[in-house]
C-alpha cells in the first residue's frame, strides 16, 4: 500500500470536460486531459487501499493488475507501472478512454466513498509510456512456421492477433472496410477515441509483424476455403452488427436510419474518407433517439455537433435510479442512471415512452413520431414486470431524423457462414464452447461469440481465444 492514508487526504479527481460551448463545434477529445498534471494522477493512484482482497481484479474483465500499477504510479516509477498494465491489457489507451470502468464499481473505497480514478490512471499510464518512448515495437525473435488468419480488425480481433504475434506465429488480420480499427474506428466517434489513437496502435502492430488486408470481405473478395488452405487457423471476430430492427408503421421512410449506419458514415466524414451512401445529417433537423444505451448517447453527442434543432432521447423502460438497489449490490455494475458529455451538450432525455409509429410528411420523409407513455407494473403471478400504455398519453413528436439504437440481433448474415457450414444459434451469434466453432480448425471471439459488449470485453475474449488457439497449434506442431 502506497499511503495509508491516502484515500482519506485526497478526494476524487478527474481531468474535466473541455467547455460545452467549445466542444460541440468540433469532433476532438472532450475531456481537458492537458490541464490534469502527473502530480494529480499520483494523487489518484495514492487513493488506492491496497486491498488484501481486490475486487477490482474482478470488477475488471482483463484482470488488470491495478493496486500494483497505482502503487508504481504513487512511486512515479511509470516504466514499471507501464510493464504491470501491459500484462493484462493489450490497449489501456482505449479502455483507459472508452471503457465504463467496472473495475472502479468494484473498487472497496467505492462503498461509502468516490471510488479510485482506475481508469484515468490507466490512460496516464499508457500516454506517459507512449511520450517517454517506452512503447516501442517489439517483434517475435523466431517465427514458428505456423499462419493464423483473423477476421475482423475490432478490438477482439487487434487483441488475438497481437497475442498470437507475441509467441511468433505469422498473423494476417482481413478487414472488410478501407482501413482496420473496426468499431474502434468506425463505430466510436472521435470526441470520445480520437483516430490517430488507432492509427497509432496499428502502426505499432504492423511494425511488429502483424499484416493488415484491408477491403477484403472473406466469403466473397476471399473464399473460407482459399483462407483455410492458406492458413493453420483462423478466428473470427466480425462482431455482431446486426441492428435490432424497429418494426413500428413507417420504420422504412427516409429520415429512419440504424444508429450505427449514422455514426459511421460521420466518423468516416470527421477523417475525411469519402462514402457512396446519401448523407444523414442532423443539421436543422429535430432529431429523435430511440434507445438509452451508449450507442444512443453517441448519437445524440454527433447530432449536437452537426446543429441539430432539437435532440430528445427516448427508452421504453423506466427511470434508472440514482444509487444502488438490492438487484445490484457492490461489487456488481450498478444499473444507475447515467449522464454522459453527450447529455450535458443539449438533450431532452424521456424514460417510459412507447414508439407506435413514424409518421410522413407530404413529400414521403419523416415529419414525426407517435408516442405513448407507459406505465409498468409487477405481474402478480411471474413476479415480473410489465408494461401497458397509459390511457390517453398518445401524441406527436417532431422528427425530422429517427436513429434507432436500441441494440443487434448478432451477427450479419454473409456468404462466410455458409462456406464454413456454421449456423449462428436462437441468439443470432456463433456457437463456440472454449471459443472453438464446430469446423475444428476455425475460432470465434467478442461480440461474434458472446453478444453486444464492452471493449475490455472484446480484449479479454481476443487474448483468451489466442491463448486456446496456442495450446491446439502447440499439439499439431
Amino acid at each position: 500500500m502506497s499511503d495509508p492514508k491516502g484515500f482519506l487526504k485526497y478526494p476524487r479527481q478527474t481531468p474535466p470536460y473541455r467547455p460545452v460551448e467549445e466542444r460541440v463545434f468540433d469532433f476532438q477529445d472532450v475531456i481537458h486531459s492537458e490541464v490534469f498534471t502527473q502530480e494529480q494522477t499520483r494523487e489518484q493512484a495514492t487513493r488506492c487501499m491496497g486491498c488484501g482482497v481486490p475486487f477490482c481484479h474482478n470488477g475488471c474483465p482483463l484482470g488488470n493488475l491495478i493496486p500494483d500499477f497505482n502503487e508504481a504510479v504513487y512511486h512515479e516509477d511509470w516504466g514499471l507501472a507501464y510493464q504491470l498494465l501491459a500484462k493484462t491489457n493489450n490497449f489501456p489507451e482505449f479502455t483507459g478512454r472508452i471503457c465504463p470502468a467496472p473495475c472502479e464499481h468494484a473498487c472497496v473505497l467505492g462503498i461509502n466513498q468516490d471510488p479510485v480514478a482506475i481508469e484515468h490512471v490507466e490512460q496516464a499510464i499508457i500516454e506517459t509510456a507512449f511520450a517517454r518512448g517506452l512503447v516501442q515495437p517489439r517483434p517475435p525473435v523466431h517465427r514458428s512456421g505456423k499462419k493464423v488468419a483473423v477476421i475482423g480488425s475490432g478490438p477482439a480481433g487487434l487483441a488475438a492477433a497481437d497475442e498470437l504475434n507475441r509467441k511468433g506465429h505469422t498473423v494476417t488480420v482481413y478487414e472488410k472496410d478501407r482501413y482496420p480499427g473496426g468499431l474502434l474506428r468506425y463505430g466510436i466517434p472521435d470526441f470520445k477515441l480520437e483516430k490517430w489513437i488507432v492509427e497509432r496502435r496499428i502502426r505499432l502492430l504492423e511494425a511488429e509483424g502483424i499484416v493488415f488486408q484491408c477491403g477484403v470481405e472473406i466469403g466473397l473478395d476471399l473464399t473460407t476455403d482459399e483462407l483455410l488452405r492458406h492458413n493453420d487457423v483462423v478466428l473470427l471476430c466480425i462482431g455482431a452488427a446486426r441492428p435490432r430492427a424497429l418494426n413500428i408503421p413507417g420504420h422504412e421512410l427516409p429520415g429512419v436510419h440504424y444508429a450505427m449506419d449514422y455514426l459511421t458514415q460521420n466518423n468516416r466524414r470527421v477523417t475525411g474518407e469519402s462514402f457512396a451512401e446519401p448523407d444523414i445529417l442532423a443539421a436543422g433537423k429535430h432529431v429523435v433517439v430511440i434507445g438509452g444505451g451508449d450507442t444512443g448517447s453517441d448519437c445524440v453527442g454527433t447530432a449536437n455537433r452537426q446543429g441539430a434543432l432539437s435532440v430528445a432521447q427516448l427508452q421504453y423502460r423506466p427511470r434508472p435510479a440514482d444509487e444502488r438497489s438490492d438487484y445490484d449490490p457492490w461489487p456488481l455494475m450498478p444499473m444507475t442512471l447515467t449522464t454522459s458529455s453527450s447529455h450535458e451538450e443539449g438533450c431532452a432525455r424521456a424514460w417510459e415512452v412507447q414508439t407506435k409509429s413514424f409518421v410522413s410528411a407530404p413529400d414521403g420523409r419523416v415529419k414525426g413520431l407517435v408516442v405513448a407513455d407507459l406505465i409498468w407494473e409487477k405481474d402478480s403471478t411471474t413476479g415480473r414486470y410489465v408494461f401497458r400504455e397509459k390511457p390517453g398519453s398518445e401524441r406527436e413528436i417532431p422528427c425530422d431524423l429517427a436513429l434507432i439504437a436500441i441494440g443487434y440481433r448478432g451477427v450479419a448474415p454473409g456468404a462466410i457462414w455458409e462456406q464454413l457450414d456454421l449456423l449462428p444459434d436462437e441468439r443470432g451469434l456463433i456457437p463456440g464452447e472454449d471459443y472453438r466453432t464446430a469446423h475444428p480448425r476455425v475460432f470465434v471471439a467478442g461480440d461474434a461469440r458472446r453478444g453486444q459488449s464492452l471493449v475490455v470485453w472484446a480484449i479479454a475474449e481476443g487474448r483468451e481465444a489466442a491463448a486456446v488457439m496456442e495450446e491446439q497449434m502447440k499439439v499439431k506442431m
